[in-house]
């Protein structure tokens, strides 16, 4: 299971966090989760641990949380993560439960992210959400300056 911490206009189109608190069993731990209002609507989902970044599209909301684990493994496979390691992954994300954001850090790394990526899109004019995560995942971050530096290398180094 995991932990979906989402903003407020993350939880306002997807659903309100539930009764009960709870921690991720997954080995990556929580995600936070923010609504992206391009055309069409980006889900922008980010580790913390790692702080890697997947871009889902938000249509349609309710299942967009469903839809992480896919994506996460299409960008996690792409970016060399061994088999064995990421099945184990994968399927400790198959339930999920929402709640409120609780890391200041990290949602500001979800508005760099947030901005970098509008900035890559305008300027070279595609929307592959699975190429922009995977450009993101390179981007060096303060928070992982004393160990990994950027997310990519973070996940490597967090799923051996």
């Amino acid at each position: 299971m995991i932990v979906v911490r989402g903003t407020k206009r993350f939880l306002d189109r997807v659903g309100q966090p539930g009764p009960a608190s709870g921690s991720s069993t997954a080995s990556l731990g929580d995600w936070y989760a923010n609504a992206l209002f391009w055309r069409p609507q980006v889900a922008l989902f980010v580790n913390a641990q790692t702080l890697l970044p997947v871009l889902v599209p938000l249509a349609p909301a309710t299942s967009v949380v469903g839809r992480l684990p896919v994506a996460f493994e299409d960008l996690a496979r792409r970016l060399g993560v061994g088999r064995t390691r990421l099945d184990h992954e994968v399927a400790g994300m198959a339930e999920h439960l929402l709640a409120k954001s609780a890391s200041r850090s990290v949602v500001g790394v979800m508005i760099e992210f947030a901005h970098l990526a509008e900035l890559h899109h305008a300027e070279h004019g595609t929307l592959d959400l699975i190429d922009l995560s995977l450009w993101l995942a390179q981007v060096p971050c303060s928070p992982l300056y004393g160990s990994h530096l950027s997310p990519d290398r973070a996940l490597l180094a967090a799923l051996r």
